[in-house]
């Protein structure tokens, strides 16, 4: 065989090879996409469950009334609010959310330093391990649970963590790929959660 026909030949094979690679990669992307949608909750929680705590993350539409109904409904002591902006306080959270402030302002708490997911979970953990607190109900979007989840699990191992979604009007969670916001949204969610759990993974495999 001369030389160009060789080359031709091993030239076939490295695009044949790095086409594969291609086409494999995009299959474990999408399934990793499925199974990630698979994590996002669909249906409304229970709330019988009491828990020592209610944590509610800031960013989203409905998560300080369902933490204030389920405080007020004594499904816990305290309610913790985390990433709240500077120079809010309880009583703007109340009368933002436009609920009776009565008999609830002594049971919420506000926390300024989180400017994440991850600092969230962070400064959850800290209020917690002050308030000796074991169990905690855990609210933010339903598109946001599973990352959610996933920090607060890794910031504090051993804790009852009972996710409490709520559910965004606009974000389509059936059908999702016929709804460009929210394949988008999951599409960003998605990668923020492989980020975060490969850092997760580096740091135990980093010594001290």
């Amino acid at each position: 065989m001369s030389l160009a026909p060789r080359t031709r030949l091993v030239g076939r094979r490295r695009l044949i090879t790095a086409a594969t690679a291609i086409v494999i990669a995009i299959g474990v992307w999408l399934g990793g996409i499925l199974a990630f949608v698979a994590l996002i909750p669909l249906a409304k929680p229970g709330v019988d469950t009491k828990t020592d705590a209610i944590v509610v993350l800031t960013g989203g539409s409905g998560r300080l009334n369902a933490g204030l109904t389920l405080l007020s409904s004594a499904r816990a002591k305290k309610l913790f609010v985390s990433g709240v902006y500077r120079g809010v306080d309880v009583q703007t959270l109340l009368d933002i959310s436009r609920r009776d402030p009565e008999g609830l302002t002594c049971c919420i708490v506000l926390g300024y330093a989180a400017g994440s997911t991850a600092g969230n979970a962070d400064e959850t953990a800290k209020w917690l391990a002050a308030e000796k607190y074991a169990s905690v109900r855990l609210v933010t979007a339903s598109y946001h649970m599973p990352r959610s989840l996933l920090e607060f699990r890794h910031a504090m191992p051993g804790m009852t963590i009972i996710p409490h979604p709520v559910f965004p009007p606009r974000f389509k969670r059936r059908q999702w790929w016929r709804w460009p916001g929210t394949a988008r949204l999951i599409l960003a969610e998605f990668h923020k959660y492989i980020g975060a759990g490969m850092a997760h993974a580096i740091d135990k495999l980093t010594p001290g």
